[in-house]
């Protein structure tokens, strides 16, 4: 039989993992070309012949998902494999139907046929969505561990927007390593508040390798996960973070519903900022899809480095992935901001670029900029941006202190956030998980 002709629709993570778990020696199928959304600027690249396999001695190239009908028919394609996250239930069928009204097939890979499992313990921190608190999560699980001395790797989904054949196996030992490997906004966001505090981190492509890498330094490995994509490592305990401001997302998303329905522990973050009957609403949807998970509270704490007078001109920067795609109109700095009772600029007159496409594509936000940093033109259209604005003072509410990389002519404030767990379940939880090894 003929190989089956596949497109992966990705965003440059979850697509080239799938590539190479399932498909890359599988010689029923053929991928002849890889999609991409959500990202800027990473279509019209190829995935290399390096990391392709002997099948594939060109790569395979990398279009925009806008040019998927044509592509189906140039390519005579006979199966699109999904492999993206943080969708809308509806926009899964829609593109489900989308390409089956082409004539073509439609696949979601699972975790049985993606997950490598590892010969050391496995704890995964996933979300329902983007800007549930993985970071803060996966944040205090770490301090716990190195509490109770246990020796960790954090692994990091991945985010290679770069050189694909230098992002094989990346390793962050020290604050020098984010420039070493050239990273984003994102990437820094994701990795410096690990580093700063001794951890390392693991990410890239080839994740069989980083497997290996991580099981040789560790004897448990933490997952930190991306967007509310589930673990590329089989977890032994799996933990799902739930937003209860974001009602009934929890079942409305890839594939967070998956995280939700395979938890061992369901976290409910951002009590302290939440209503009782979304907390409420949250526990019914938990106990309804996952009644055997342990549920977890939690609040997200927010400050600011500096005090600042009432009423100062203050524009905002948030936390990308979680304003764009994670659909979430404000983040930790207007949190901050709101209650400083500071004066908050629509940065949309102010707004060049791509920064000013960003908000164009989404309409949500409007009183915040999404940090957008993957290439050096993203970040001095952000810079331009917030010192056009006419502010006081930059907010700064993405994890890391972008003041420093952007070298900002205004002065800037950071908002920092912590979480705080209502009881010690989930810390009794982790004590009992670190005993077994």
């Amino acid at each position: 039989m003929k190989p089956i002709r596949t497109i992966i629709l990705g965003a440059a993570g979850r697509d080239f993992h799938n590539f190479n778990t399932f498909f890359r020696n599988n010689d029923k199928f053929r991928v002849v070309a890889f999609t991409a959304t959500q990202i800027p600027n990473i279509d019209n690249k190829r995935y290399p012949n390096s990391l392709t396999g002997e099948h594939y001695g060109q790569g395979i190239p990398i279009y925009s998902e806008s040019l998927l009908p044509e592509l189906v028919k140039s390519l005579k394609v006979d199966l699109c494999a999904l492999s993206y996250s943080d969708l809308p239930n509806q926009k899964v069928m829609e593109i489900a139907a989308g390409v089956q009204a082409l004539g073509t097939d439609f696949m979601l890979l699972g975790p049985n046929s993606t997950q490598i499992k590892s010969r050391k313990p496995v704890i995964s921190v996933t979300a329902v969505r983007t800007g549930s608190g993985k970071s803060q999560i996966t944040d205090y699980v770490a301090d716990f561990l190195t509490k109770i001395g246990v020796k960790y790797t954090v692994v990091r989904h991945p985010m290679p927007y770069g050189d694909l054949e230098k992002q094989r196996v990346q390793i962050f030992e020290s604050l020098e390593d984010l420039d070493k490997y050239n990273t984003t906004i994102e990437e820094r966001e994701e990795y410096e508040k690990h580093l700063i505090k001794g951890r390392t981190v693991l990410a890239g492509i080839e994740y069989s390798e980083i497997l290996k890498e991580a099981e040789s330094r560790s004897e448990i490995i933490l997952w930190d996960g991306g967007n509310n994509d589930f673990s590329f490592f089989k977890p032994d305990l799996q933990i799902t973070i739930v937003d209860p401001l974001r009602e009934n997302h929890e079942l409305l998303y890839y594939p967070g519903l998956t995280n939700l329905m395979t938890a061992d522990i369901v976290v409910i973050n951002k009590e302290n900022t939440a209503t009782k009957k979304q907390i409420d609403n949250a526990i019914e949807n938990i106990k309804i899809m996952n009644p055997k998970a342990k549920i977890v509270h939690t609040d997200s704490l927010v400050k600011l480095t500096q005090k600042i007078k009432p009423r100062t001109k203050a524009i905002i920067v948030e936390d990308g992935p979680t304003t764009t795609h994670g659909g979430m109109t404000y983040g930790a700095g207007y949190l901050a901001a709101t209650k400083a009772k500071l004066r908050i600029i629509d940065p949309r007159p102010h707004a060049i670029g791509s920064i000013k496409r960003t908000l164009q594509k989404y309409p949500n936000v409007k009183e915040i900029i999404p940090a957008m940093g993957y290439f050096p033109k993203q970040l001095m259209d952000l810079k331009k941006t917030i010192e056009n604005s006419g502010a006081d003072v930059a907010i700064i509410g993405t994890p890391i202190d972008l003041s420093k990389l952007l070298q900002l002519k205004i002065p800037s404030v950071r908002a920092e956030y912590s979480v705080k767990e209502k009881g010690n379940i989930l810390k009794k939880e982790i004590l009992k998980f670190a005993r077994t090894i």
